[in-house]
């Protein structure tokens, strides 16, 4: 268990820093747009991350300035129990819909992965409030550093919270590095749809 945790470190690594060097560009276009709309480019949250530890995690701004404060009105219409997400939230901008939809806003995430604060491949990272209504079953998922889950290859955003629990901790239970790499290359076809996977 030990190599593949080593194994999996330096693929995230290298990962990370080509993450980094292909986003650049990227980031500095969508960055243009995003100043457009008043307020900062980034964002930054805490998340929960391995053994309850907290970080603060980045992202381009997707969302109007004050969408936490905004957030507290809207929890109860979540479309995730256990979790707040919301498939039409009010609170995305323009351009955020479009970042959104590509991924494109966890781009700096690159940067939480070569900290070490998160993995190329894991379980979501989660909000600490979010975290203080987890089970002790639920609490298994810290067990590993958080990033893009088999939950997420699963069907994104359309699974409920027990099942990406059940996702998580299958995941954490046959987690290898050969593994990790098939996850990756899922998740980037679905950033990248083609039409033989029929996005078009």
């Amino acid at each position: 268990m030990r190599v593949q945790n080593i194994l999996i470190r330096i693929l995230d690594i290298i990962g990370s820093l080509l993450g980094l060097l292909v986003s650049v560009i990227p980031v500095i276009l969508i960055a243009i747009q995003v100043k457009k709309d008043g307020g900062p480019i980034f964002f930054k949250q805490e998340r929960i991350g391995k053994c309850g530890k907290p970080f603060m995690m980045w992202k381009i701004r997707s969302m109007i300035t004050n969408a936490e404060e905004i957030r507290q009105n809207l929890l109860e219409q979540s479309d995730v129990d256990g979790m707040f997400k919301m498939k039409e939230d009010p609170r995305v901008t323009k351009i955020g819909k479009f970042i959104r939809r590509h991924s494109l806003d966890e781009l700096p995430q690159f940067w939480n992965v070569l900290k070490g604060d998160m993995s190329l491949v894991g379980p979501r990272p989660a909000l600490r409030e979010e975290v203080d209504r987890y089970s002790e079953r639920a609490k298994e998922r810290l067990k590993v550093k958080p990033g893009t889950g088999l939950w997420q290859v699963s069907g994104r955003s359309n699974v409920d919270f027990n099942t990406m629990i059940d996702l998580d901790l299958k995941y954490i239970a046959t987690r290898n590095l050969l593994g990790d790499i098939m996850i990756l290359f899922k998740t980037i076809l679905l950033i990248f749809p083609t039409e033989k996977n029929g996005a078009f």
